[in-house]
């Protein structure tokens, strides 16, 4: 143990059970994942939760449209994320689930203790609603053309193009996702938490937690332009928790779902002897609490989280841990250039020891974005991890178990120079406490490299061949393991199944970060196995077809009539208004129609005639295809396609959008 010893309850944000783990989530996973297990390593008392978010209306409508129940589908997700989780050697202590007993006992305990000190209100709101579908929208699930840069099919949360915070009634021609219709306004009773009242709190909780810069400027922002109450509540049919005393009303996903933090660790404790909840959540508690998010939820993490906390009488964080976002190739991930990679996919093609390292190299304490370039990915695994530091094992050991029976020698040659491996333990440990996992690289890389400068230097394989200098052989060699394993175990909590390999060679049951400062000497070895083998650009080739794939497999499939969902999505269906209808001289079936689409006029040739009297169709609205390349024809150039349906002849029946359709308009 390197010092005293701290209780520490570590978290993740908690994955949406609603699609695969990816590149992007694993991120975090692994930020946390080796932190916790440095923690473990310095002898501290370290436990590491975290659970499914399987609460929420996307959730709800996924398992509607796959005809299962919500709870089966999350059952379902959650048992993929545990094993890809698992297979990239993420060790949690418990994993569980925001949809248990545990948590809805929680969230109602937090939910009465707050209406008990008065922070709970009700007030009737507006909302938008869906009626085709009879249910209240949330906000992204209405989409609409940005009031601000004019961006065309935005959420109704956040702009993706300017960042602009919108509303559902902000947007220009909004439309709900779900039918395509336009929202209409509805009242409903919500419930509220009087978050305005926690500015002061807040703003001390935040000078001590020692929150990255960027989090903390941008909750000043936030305290500058005043704090408004939260909506904890959403309207039935919702999948999640009733809130109490209530028939059709429910907690808010992001009320329940950081509760799912303090569930999943209830959950442990229950099964445990030593570990009690209350000396971690109590109030006045002295073990630390860190959460780690990703910097797109920081809002929720560093305003209302610690503030309902505080309001209900347990404790807040020690601290919030962000980080940013995963670029690919230095661009946003893309399913079209195969750079949007599932979890399972990199795993059925990668070592995720390969990941963990280069994640690892690249990640610091800010929420700076870090890129996932994948050349330098296969060079810098090929040339520090495998060619740099397992090449110290493989350079040495062979020697050793040839040439001396596997045994090392008793003293090494050179202890000044193991002495720089040694004194290096404070400060890579200061690294990774600080989550500055690139510094800690590159100073053991930097050993690596001194290492390496020793045995070419001694050149073990030309004083073998000299027999007065035979046993100079193994004294090297044992200098040059023992470098080695005191740079596995600096790099333990990085790549856990490399170290696991190492320490299993070194005939040892368990590191401690101290070890690593104490050469292991006079000791028989077995023989030595290869660590890790080289990527292969072949493999970088196969992940990023596979991830192409992926998406495409239908259309790669079948024959060649069928397209990809990409070229689905270029289809840009529009309301438009139809101003003039006339019959086509010479045409049989034809009409044509002059059609409004906003900011454009469209002529185009519809075969209709059988079906529609010209005279009636003037001001009717239809959807049309917009982005149709214009198509020369016998009686003039058609600039478009309306869309209709039907046998033919008389039979035919245009698609006419719901009442308040305007020209326009984007059909989603």
């Amino acid at each position: 143990m390197s010092d005293k010893q701290r209780k520490i309850l570590v978290t993740s944000a908690l994955p949406y059970a609603n699609g695969p783990i990816h590149m992007g989530h694993m991120v975090e996973y692994l930020q946390t994942d080796i932190w916790v297990r440095f923690q473990k390593l310095r002898g501290h008392d370290c436990t590491y939760v975290c659970a499914s978010d399987s609460h929420g209306t996307p959730i709800m409508l996924k398992a509607r449209e796959l005809g299962v129940t919500p709870k089966a589908l999350t059952e379902e997700i959650s048992a993929d994320f545990v094993r890809d989780f698992s297979d990239f050697g993420v060790e949690f202590d418990n994993y569980h689930s925001t949809h248990s007993k545990e948590n809805e006992q929680l969230v109602g305990e937090i939910y009465n203790r707050l209406r008990a000190a008065g922070e709970i209100y009700t007030r009737t709101i507006e909302q938008s609603y869906d009626e085709k579908e009879g249910i209240f929208l949330p906000d992204r699930f209405v989409r609409g053309t940005c009031p601000r840069c004019k961006s065309d099919d935005q959420p109704g949360d956040a702009c993706e193009v300017c960042g602009t915070t919108n509303t559902p009634e902000s947007l220009i021609d909004p439309i709900s996702v779900l039918s395509g219709t336009t929202p209409v306004k509805r009242e409903s009773e919500h419930y509220f938490f009087k978050l305005s009242k926690h500015q002061d709190r807040l703003r001390q909780w935040m000078s001590e937690a020692t929150l990255d810069k960027n989090v903390v400027s941008k909750l000043n922002e936030w305290f500058d332009a005043g704090l408004n109450d939260w909506d904890i509540s959403r309207d039935a049919p919702y999948f999640g928790f009733k809130i109490p005393d209530t028939e059709d009303k429910y907690f808010y996903v992001w009320l329940d779902a950081p509760v799912g933090y303090m569930a999943s660790f209830k959950n442990l404790c229950d099964r445990s002897e030593h570990l009690n909840f209350d000396d971690y959540w109590n109030k006045d508690s002295d073990a630390e609490l860190y959460h780690f998010i990703g910097k797109d939820i920081m809002y929720f993490h560093t305003l209302f989280w610690p503030a309902v906390l505080k309001g209900a009488n347990f404790r807040a964080p020690t601290s919030v841990f962000t980080h940013g976002f995963l670029t690919v190739n230095g661009q946003k991930m893309s399913k079209s250039r195969g750079t949007f990679i599932k979890a399972r996919t990199y795993l059925d093609n990668l070592n995720p020891e390969f990941l963990r390292y280069y994640y690892a190299a690249k990640l610091g304490p800010t929420i700076e974005d870090i890129d996932l370039n994948l050349e330098d990915f296969v060079a810098r695994v090929n040339a520090d991890l495998v060619g740099k530091l397992i090449n110290i094992a493989s350079r040495c050991a062979g020697f050793i178990s040839k040439e001396f029976d596997g045994r090392l020698s008793e003293l090494l040659p050179d202890a000044a120079l193991f002495s720089e491996f040694s004194d290096a333990s404070d400060q890579i440990a200061e690294h990774f406490e600080r989550r500055e996992y690139s510094k800690a690289i590159r100073q053991v890389m930097a050993l690596a490299d001194k290492a390496n400068r020793y045995i070419d230097e001694k050149k073990p394989w030309v004083m073998i061949k000299d027999e007065e200098r035979r046993s100079e052989v193994q004294q090297v060699c044992t200098q040059g393991l023992n470098m080695f394993r005191s740079l596995m175990i600096y790099l333990s909590p990085v790549n856990p199944g490399v170290a696991k390999d190492v320490r299993h060679f070194f005939n040892e049951s368990n590191w401690h970060w101290d070890n690593a400062s104490i050469p292991l000497l006079d000791v028989s070895l077995p023989k030595f196995k290869p660590l890790l083998t080289r990527v292969d650009s072949d493999q970088i080739q196969r992940l990023v077809e596979q991830s192409q794939e992926s998406i495409t497999v239908a259309a790669a499939e079948s024959n060649d009539d069928t397209i990809s969902i990409d070229d689905f999505m270029k289809v840009d269906l529009r309301i438009a208004r139809i101003e003039k209808a006339e019959a086509v001289e010479g045409a049989d079936k034809l009409l044509a129609l002059t059609l409004d689409v906003g900011n454009s006029k469209h002529s185009v040739f519809a075969g209709i005639k059988a079906a529609y009297d010209p005279e009636t169709l003037i001001g009717r609205h239809v959807v049309v295809v917009a982005n149709l390349a214009p198509r020369k024809m016998r009686f003039g150039v058609s600039e478009g396609m309306v869309l209709a349906t039907g046998p033919g002849g008389e039979n035919i029946f245009l698609l006419s959008p719901d009442d308040g359709a305007k020209p326009g308009m984007r059909v989603k």
